[in-house]
């Protein structure tokens, strides 16, 4: 609530200024002394003045409609989530279209899920249109949904037990999924079917908890047991650990070929991607980067440590970021065959800092480079051997295509096998 109602009496509104213009004042003295100080000492603080008041100038209309708002506004102004959307706003207006700003709450979620870790029951979800229901698609090792029972294939048809069931049918998708989310220490309670027909009901009750989010799924390709294929979904700080067992379960289990799946992989964490791949390959570049004044660095390199088996990964066009960067990484060393469709481009990285109040903010500060190939942001990675999916498979879901109907890992399994007879 603000200190004040404007709009009440005008020579009130003369005399005092609201939280949300303060604030804006300050941010502006801000601006204005940070621009001085760099100018200053870069040798132009005479024009650096005329600049600086010229862009504070340009602040006039927030200025403008913030006393309008006051003045008119019928109700009272939220001041912390005024300046969320004055925060939210400016990233918008930047162009920077891979910038966000975070809240302090969100914030603090975001830096959880860069650790790999997440409260709840510990299990991945996806839609069943057919069923009006949430499938569980995979329940993550040591986790609460694990003790308890649940098991892949468990079709969520209500949300709570008992009385407070409502069913999934009702609720929705995601009206049904924010009632099964919740912080560690808190209950969840849901009822699944399960068995022939899904005639068989399981009611469960669940204390939420820490898990670690599982990155990195792996199995045996159900028409080979001589490849191995490892989907990554994302790269946190959990994936190494997770990735290397997974290689390591499929040598013991016989594979000496792998197929890694990295379509729809969005990207993630800088260290976690660079870790991963200098396990994969030889000595040399792992990252460059081009910072704005056109400087390349290369940022991280690999040992002569690497994995010697043969290799395909399969992309498309929602496999971007790190994901990329994985891709083109084992491209340009001559590692792996790249099956699929063009990736989606987004060769730039961002800086997430964190800001007095709990808040962060993540900009885009530079590009990256794969080891020895060009950047690629906008472009995206072309294959070596395209592959559209089949038109059968274009309305199911990723975790329910199997290695049977899957044409792109078909593809891929054969360039791996050809790439081991070589």
């Amino acid at each position: 609530m603000p200190l004040y109602k404007s709009g009440r009496n005008e020579n009130k509104m003369k005399k005092k200024i609201s939280v949300g213009l303060a604030v804006i004042l300050i941010l502006l003295v801000a601006v204005v002394t940070f621009q001085l100080t760099g100018l200053y000492w870069s040798g132009v603080y005479k024009q650096g003045i005329y600049e600086a008041y010229e862009d504070m100038e340009t602040y006039q209309k927030l200025l403008e409609v913030d006393a309008l708002f006051r003045s008119l506004y019928v109700e009272d102004i939220d001041e912390a989530t005024l300046m969320d959307g004055i925060l939210q706003g400016y990233v918008y207006g930047s162009g920077d279209k891979y910038a966000a700003y975070y809240p302090a709450e969100e914030f603090r979620s975001y830096k959880e899920s860069l650790q790999g870790d997440m409260q709840g029951v510990g299990i991945h979800v996806i839609y069943n249109a057919e069923y009006n229901a949430i499938e569980i698609i995979n329940v993550m090792p040591d986790s609460p949904a694990l003790l308890a029972g649940v098991e892949p294939g468990d079709m969520v048809i209500y949300v709570g037990v008992g009385d407070s069931a409502e069913s999934v049918a009702e609720l929705g998708y995601y009206g049904a999924l924010s009632k099964l989310q919740g912080k560690a220490g808190t209950m969840a309670e849901f009822t699944v079917a399960r068995g022939k027909n899904y005639s068989e009901t399981v009611e469960f009750s669940i204390e939420r908890g820490y898990v670690t989010e599982q990155t990195v799924l792996s199995r045996v390709y159900a028409l080979d047991p001589t490849v191995g294929v490892i989907k990554i979904t994302s790269f946190d700080m959990k994936t190494p650990e997770q990735f290397f067992g997974a290689v390591e379960s499929l040598r013991a289990a016989g594979c000496d070929k792998l197929v890694l799946d990295v379509r729809y992989n969005p990207g993630g964490e800088l260290t976690s991607i660079c870790e991963v791949l200098d396990y994969l390959v030889p000595e040399g570049p792992v990252i460059r980067t081009i910072d704005k004044s056109g400087k390349e660095e290369t940022i991280y390199t690999s040992d002569k440590k690497e994995l010697n088996m043969p290799m395909a990964v399969i992309v498309n066009g929602s496999t971007a970021s790190a994901g990329e960067l994985f891709c083109s990484a084992l491209k340009d060393y001559g590692k792996a065959t790249i099956v699929g469709t063009k990736t989606y481009g987004k060769g730039c990285m961002q800086t997430i800092r964190q800001l007095s109040d709990g808040s962060g903010l993540s900009v885009t500060y530079s590009y990256y480079c794969p080891p020895f190939s060009d950047n690629y942001d906008g472009i995206g990675v072309e294959p070596h051997i395209v592959v559209e999916p089949d038109e059968a498979l274009a309305s199911k879901n990723i975790y329910k295509i199997t290695d049977e109907e899957d044409n792109q890992l078909h593809r891929a399994v054969e360039a791996v096998i050809a790439s081991a007879n070589e």
